[in-house]
């Protein structure tokens, strides 16, 4: 995939969504959301792993290698789960990621993640 692909830019947009809603995380304890063994030290240790593997997927993507549309899907179903998880919690009632930004990230988490899970599902353009 070119640098500047629709793929490249959607994946750009779920990851940046997902970093973002990270930060935003951690402001709300999300370890405590989440009953994440070891406390803050978990919530860090998570991202740990998880970051890599979705930066690593970016690199696949940008330089167009054959994994580039498996690290798209599980990217975008990061961005989609994001989504799904939060608003589970909200229709139960917590009150946590309330404020009209951290719902504006959350949401960018879906729409980002939809763009990019779709985007893995075409075909890739012919080269010229």
């Amino acid at each position: 995939m070119p640098a500047g692909s629709p793929m490249e830019k959607s994946y750009f947009a779920t990851l940046l969504a997902l970093i973002v809603h990270q930060i935003d995380a951690a402001y709300w304890h999300e370890w405590e959301l989440f009953h994440l063994p070891g406390g803050v030290q978990g919530y860090l240790l998570f991202n740990l792993l998880a970051l890599p593997v979705v930066l690593l997927g970016y690199r696949h993507v940008l330089l167009g290698s054959p994994q580039a549309r498996v690290y798209a899907r599980v990217c975008a179903a990061l961005g989609i789960g994001t989504f799904l998880i939060h608003a589970g919690f909200a229709g139960a009632g917590e009150r946590s990621f309330h404020l009209p930004l951290s719902m504006a990230v959350i949401g960018a988490c879906l729409l980002a993640g939809l763009w990019l899970g779709w985007r893995s599902w075409r075909p890739a353009p012919c080269a010229p």
